[in-house]
């Protein structure tokens, strides 16, 4: 009996606790509660309708009660920003009945937003900046951000030593309130001196080249900004400098922050010093490499620029070590792992250097996945790409191809990796792009000093598609543009296509219809030119890019004056030109905006008539070359050189028309002179051009800001009337200066030239060319 009991009384005490849980449950279930009034309190002016409380409160008279509703309700009148305060109310009236009541605080509404003691900024310039205005519910935290905003303005502009606060007086029976800015704005403090103590042969100049804030310059820092006081650059300039110094071997250098010493010579200038320590210069001890089983030591260090006895420069180590890791990753071993050991010898006070290496297999490309191209064809990405499925997965290469679709301009963002698979040895690369806006409408216009203004419409696809007009003629990479241009003294419209991929092959094929109309040339006559181009391109190295093209234009001469030469008259009308050219170009330059390093050369011959038909006969040669040459960093300044030389043979029974002869002076030439006025003339001394000419120019560019650059420059050049006459005795040539100010993207370039060595047929006096375009 006792083993049974013991047996079933686990059960027992089961079954009676069951019936206990189940009988409590049944005692303690409430009865539903119903929602018998929603109400809504203000608490202060009511500012906020209560139709829109009412639509964000989600408890209705009728329901059921639901506390969860109640919360997503409070949530909900949070969200629109308009209240301080919220509140519900459950009161209990019987009959399992509640009344809900919202208690609600709104914000005041801004009446008026003020501001005081602001002398040298106008109330507009202020309203600018900051986000409240009239009308708007008040927020502190916005209120403390636009005090913020204003105290920012005024540091950009120069006071350093201004004070910002905001307050508020609020008027609880209208529920408004006014907001006032209150500002103490101090002077305008400049920058005098930046000086340092302590730096031994480090270049001053070069510290302060890294810094954030600069001294104030006279003639620049009113258009830069720059050389205005702001002390909270120090802290960034403080870091600055500690990473530079390290960089050149000092790697226990100290700037204390006691150390930065500031003083005020003047009431509105000040002094800035930097106290440093810099301790041991440090030196590359010896170089070794650890771990390499693939290739030598002396392979590995070929690929790297620190050697023994080179100043220890962390940043060189760092890349020295990327270096090791690329080469590895250039021959398939893409996890290969770098890490620099450094250990301090106390014998020779230097730092050995070991490049600890954990190679990793090989790996080739298994497939290439694409994503992110939604409008871009995935062959218009494949093409550009330096490696295919089954090839050695290349570091190099992928940078490379990275690099391609970068320049492609179709993206936004393109970002190239490797991914891992399932295959051992193999790795896919990955391909992630974002697609850009590769089309515009331009609206432009322009000046100069040969013609008082021009207007352009222009339209144009960089990543166009001819037959796919179900994704706007968009995806394949091709190029389109049409473009429409009115002057004062021309007009032009031009029709231009180009497919960069021919056959799937890097040759490319385009066209251009033109008509283009100017009347500047000359005074005795206008010329109108109307035709077509073809033209075939292909990058034929690395470098070295070749163009062979057939142009048909009709060049027709009209407007004659009555008193215009012979020359010139026995050219009016139209002549039909046919002929075929080529050209060879390289270009290192670093890039085409503010050049500072890299040449430019460029070949062209071109061969008009013969069998090729057409009213004239002639083989006409050029060559261009540019040379640019960075000379100190400073100012970002720098040296160029440009050259052209030319002739042009007529062959047959006709002669070269003056039309496309060669002319010299104006803004792109010798700029001491008119446009065209250098070279031969005619009986009335009319300019009638050359078959020969040679040009040299000379240029030396400060940037003083980063819309600023200041040009001295010197110009030469002759033009000769025969053909493969280089004779430079009756040269001509010209010094001056100028400013190039970019605005937009486009340089308005100012030139003012003085003549030395004249023609007695030209002009002795200074010559002001300017130039400008622009979008808006």
């Amino acid at each position: 009996m006792r083993s049974f009991l013991t047996s079933i009384l686990p059960a027992l005490l089961f079954l009676s606790g069951f019936g206990f849980v189940s009988g409590l449950s049944a005692q303690e279930a409430p009865t539903p509660t119903t929602v018998r009034e929603v109400r809504v309190r203000y608490d202060g002016f009511p500012s906020v309708s209560e139709a829109l409380i009412r639509g964000n409160i989600q408890v209705q008279k009728g329901e059921l009660f639901d506390q969860a509703a109640i919360d997503r309700s409070i949530r909900s009148l949070y969200r629109t920003g308009f209240f301080e305060f919220l509140a519900a109310d459950i009161d209990e009236v019987g009959n399992d009945e509640v009344i809900v009541t919202f208690r609600v605080k709104p914000k005041y509404r801004i009446s008026q937003v003020k501001f005081e003691g602001n002398d040298k900024l106008s109330n507009k310039r202020l309203k600018k900046e900051i986000s409240i205005s009239e009308g708007d519910f008040f927020d502190e935290y916005n209120a403390k951000s636009d005090e913020d905003a204003i105290y920012a303005l005024y540091l950009k502009k120069g006071y350093s030593n201004v004070d910002v606060d905001y307050d508020y007086v609020s008027d609880d029976t209208t529920g408004l309130v006014d907001v006032t800015f209150l500002i103490q704005e101090g002077t305008k403090i400049h920058v005098g001196d930046v000086s340092f103590t302590g730096i031994g042969d480090l270049s001053a100049s070069k510290l302060r080249g890294v810094m954030q804030l600069k001294k104030w310059n006279f003639w620049t820092s009113w258009l830069t900004g720059k050389g205005r006081f702001d002390p909270d650059l120090l802290v960034d300039d403080r870091q600055t400098l500690l990473a530079y110094i390290r960089d050149q071997g000092y790697l226990d250098v100290k700037i204390p922050e006691t150390g930065i010493r500031i003083s005020y010579p003047e009431e509105n200038v000040v002094n800035v010093a930097f106290d440093v320590d810099l301790g041991k210069q440090y030196s590359v001890g010896t170089v070794a490499v650890a771990g390499n089983t693939l290739f030598s030591k002396e392979e590995i260090l070929d690929e790297t620029d620190l050697e023994p006895g080179d100043v220890f420069s962390p940043s060189k180590v760092a890349a020295a070590t990327e270096d090791i890791r690329l080469f590895y990753g250039s021959d398939g071993y893409l996890e290969t792992y770098v890490r620099a050991m450094r250990t301090p010898n106390l014998e020779t006070g230097a730092i050995d250097l070991t490049y600890q290496i954990s190679e990793s297999q090989k790996f080739d490309v298994e497939s290439i996945n694409l994503q992110g191209n939604t409008k871009t064809k995935s062959i218009v990405i494949i093409r550009e790409l330096a490696l295919a499925p089954g090839e050695t997965f290349d570091l190099r290469r992928m940078r490379n191809s990275q690099m391609r679709l970068e320049n492609t301009r179709y993206f936004d963002s393109v970002n190239l990796r490797p991914e891992s698979t399932n295959v051992p040895g193999k790795k896919d690369l990955s391909i992630s792009v974002q697609e850009g806006r590769t089309g515009n409408l331009t609206f432009g216009a322009g000046f100069s000093s040969l013609e008082s203004a021009v207007f352009f419409a222009e339209i144009s696809q960089g990543n166009f598609d001819l037959f796919n007009w179900r994704s706007y003629f968009q995806g394949d990479g091709q190029k389109f543009r049409v473009r429409f241009q009115i002057g004062s003294k021309s007009n032009e419209v031009v029709i231009a296509f180009e497919e960069p991929w021919l056959f799937e092959r890097q040759l490319a094929l385009g066209f251009e219809i033109f008509r283009r109309q100017t009347d500047y040339n000359s005074s005795e006559y206008n010329e109108l030119r109307t035709g077509f181009e073809v033209y075939l391109r292909k990058r034929l190295f690395e470098l070295v890019e070749g163009r062979l093209s057939y142009s048909l234009e009709n060049v027709d001469i009209f407007d004659v004056s009555e008193d215009a030469s012979s020359q010139i008259k026995e050219e009016e009308g139209g002549k039909l030109i046919s002929k075929v050219g080529g050209t060879l170009t390289r270009d290192t330059r670093d890039r085409l905006i503010i050049t500072r390093k890299g040449n430019r050369v460029e070949l062209n011959s071109q061969v008009a008539g013969g069998i090729l038909g057409g009213d004239v006969d002639y083989w006409k040669n050029q060559i261009w070359a540019s040379q640019f040459i960075p000379t100190f960093e400073t100012l970002n300044q720098g040296f160029a050189m440009y050259g052209r030389i030319g002739t042009i043979i007529p062959y047959g029974d006709s002669d070269v028309p003056f039309f496309d002869r060669f002319f010299l002076g104006g803004p792109n030439t010798l700029r001491g002179f008119g446009y065209r006025d250098v070279g031969p003339v005619d009986d009335t001394g009319e300019p009638i051009g050359g078959n020969s000419f040679g040009y040299l120019s000379f240029e030396y560019m400060v940037q003083l800001a980063d819309p600023l650059e200041v040009v001295l420059f010197y110009d030469w050049g002759y033009v000769n009337s025969e053909d493969w006459d280089f004779n430079s005795s009756a040269y001509n040539d010209d010094w001056g200066f100028g400013f190039r100010v970019f605005i937009l993207g486009a340089p308005l370039r100012l030139d003012f030239g003085f003549p030395i060595t004249s023609s007695p047929t030209n002009d002795d006096g200074m010559q002001f060319n300017f130039s400008f375009g622009t979008r808006f």
